[in-house]
């Protein structure tokens, strides 16, 4: 059964909101979520807010690559085309009272290119064999700071859903067994539109998914946004997410 909006561990309360971004910033908020008060704040949510679970999807392959730069080809060395991206996670824990780094946590980053298109299967509707190739996909191991770093591609989009990336992350923390979190990261429409009309993109066509009309990011994309910011080759941004490692948060991700 997918877990497509599970959240594991807690959501931060108000009074927690409130420490970290300012009475206010409430002000008037009504129910609106904690990541669009930080988007009226300007900043980048904490990486103590836990985020959402989602559905890990039918192209997850555990090819063990222990790589930064997934943009590459490893049979061939060819660097797949798009605009560069680079990805920043920043991974803590959560306990009572405390957000701590997480290091020696496994992060999986896996997505398409910009025709669409998955490594490692076949994709019927395109008419492609990728079986054996390993192309945007790889892992990285948090550093002592909590910190996994990798260089991607915008990626391009296929029928029925949004523009997204799937990340999962494994760690196996003290004596209480591994745990597994899977979800998927989303863009803005409007810098999608805009990277899109560039090659190799444009060659797609326009996509008819947005993410108003994608089943799974209604549930809870909206917290699942990347805020990019232009770099001199493409884009940037950095992702913090707070996972909770306690039986008792643990008992409601997956194992």
């Amino acid at each position: 059964m997918d877990t497509d909006d599970l959240p594991v561990g807690r959501i931060l309360n108000r009074r927690e909101v409130m420490q970290v971004f300012g009475a206010a910033l409430l002000v008037g908020s009504g129910d609106r979520t904690i990541n669009q008060l930080a988007q009226v704040a300007g900043v980048q949510l904490p990486p103590c807010v836990v985020r959402p679970e989602q559905t890990e999807g039918p192209f997850f392959s555990d090819v063990e690559l222990d790589r930064s730069d997934i943009r590459t080809e490893p049979s061939t060395g060819v660097v797949v085309s798009g605009v560069p991206l680079r990805l920043t996670f920043q991974v803590s824990r959560i306990g009572d009272q405390e957000c701590a780094p997480l290091p020696g946590a496994k992060v999986d980053l896996w997505q398409c290119d910009a025709a669409g298109q998955y490594s490692a299967f076949r994709d019927r509707g395109a008419g492609g064999d990728l079986r054996g190739q390993k192309f945007l996909r790889g892992y990285q191991v948090t550093d002592d700071d909590g910190t996994a770093r990798f260089t991607t591609i915008y990626p391009g989009w296929y029928r029925g859903r949004a523009v997204h990336i799937h990340f999962k992350i494994r760690t196996q923390v003290e004596q209480s067994g591994a745990h597994e979190f899977t979800s998927q990261l989303y863009f803005d429409d409007a810098l999608t539109d805009e990277v899109h009309a560039r090659s190799p993109y444009a060659v797609r066509g326009v996509r008819r998914t947005r993410n108003s009309n994608d089943g799974i990011f209604r549930r809870t994309g909206d917290q699942l946004l990347l805020a990019l910011t232009p770099d001199s080759e493409g884009y940037q941004a950095t992702f913090g997410i707070g996972l909770d490692l306690s039986d008792s948060g643990a008992s409601r991700g997956r194992r």
